[in-house]
């Protein structure tokens, strides 16, 4: 378990690494850069070597250490240019990845604007199928993160993830669960908790997950809103993300927290 972390100033991912263990975590998340910009530094400043070693020495597995790309991309535009700009820095984030030694990048599936949903996660399967195809020499697994519902966000039913998955069919495509987003969009976790389960067993499949965004919500269930909350001051409550933390089927995934 950790939580979203910086990666800025001298020490970059060194000083990830120390504020991560500072917390008492065994993991953590990060961005290669501000998550409201394409801008990033050379590798050469990231001190990966330093990075590297500190996480030996505080026997910190490098597969829990979670890269989130930035917001401003979308996926799923109409307008080719737009999307291949898209496709274009998500591959250079996966190539990021991979330098860095990690494995897993969560995105935001995107937004289907004035496409449609059915259209808009047709266009994020073609853009995630080409960002595959341009990376195919790595093994860094993109995970499709859920979504709250908000707009036009498409990704915010497991249904819709599956489409997705089932479309560009690549074993390096899986899940990010948000709590927050999954109750924002529908999912009443306190009262339907099985239900739930089930539903990811006969959609995505409980394996596809590979990352758990553990946040409470500032809205009421099905609001389509997404705003997270402290833990146990939001709207799903401690007793049931901490059911979520501590269900043994979850018990290999590694858990972030995005919270204030």
């Amino acid at each position: 378990i950790g939580s979203h972390v910086s990666n800025s100033g001298k020490e970059m991912l060194l000083g990830s690494v120390n504020e991560a263990f500072n917390y008492g975590a065994n993991g953590f998340m990060i961005y290669l850069g501000a998550p409201q910009n394409s801008y990033r530094k050379k590798l050469e400043e990231f001190n990966i070597n330093e990075y590297q070693e500190r996480l030996k020495d505080l026997r910190m597995d490098p597969i829990d250490v979670i890269v989130h790309a930035p917001y401003i991309v979308n996926l799923a535009q109409a307008d080719d240019s737009k999307r291949q700009f898209a496709i274009d820095f998500i591959t250079k984030e996966v190539n990021m990845v991979s330098a860095i030694g990690a494995k897993y990048i969560v995105i935001h599936p995107g937004a289907a604007l004035d496409l449609g949903l059915e259209k808009g996660l047709m266009k994020i399967s073609d853009s995630v199928k080409h960002i595959i195809d341009y990376t195919k020499d790595s093994d860094v697994v993109i995970c499709l993160e859920t979504m709250a519902g908000k707009g036009t966000e498409c990704g915010y039913q497991f249904e819709q993830l599956k489409t997705i998955i089932d479309e560009v069919n690549s074993n390096r495509v899986k899940v990010c669960l948000d709590t927050c987003h999954t109750f924002d969009s529908g999912y009443d976790w306190i009262n339907n908790y099985e239900d739930i389960i089930d539903n990811i067993k006969k959609t995505i499949g409980l394996e596809a997950i590979k990352v758990i965004h553990v946040n409470d919500s500032k809205n009421t269930l099905g609001s389509k809103k997404d705003r997270h909350e402290n833990i146990g001051f939001g709207n799903i409550g401690f007793e049931t993300l901490c059911k979520i933390v501590h269900d043994e089927r979850f018990k290999d995934i590694m858990k972030i927290l995005e919270t204030p």
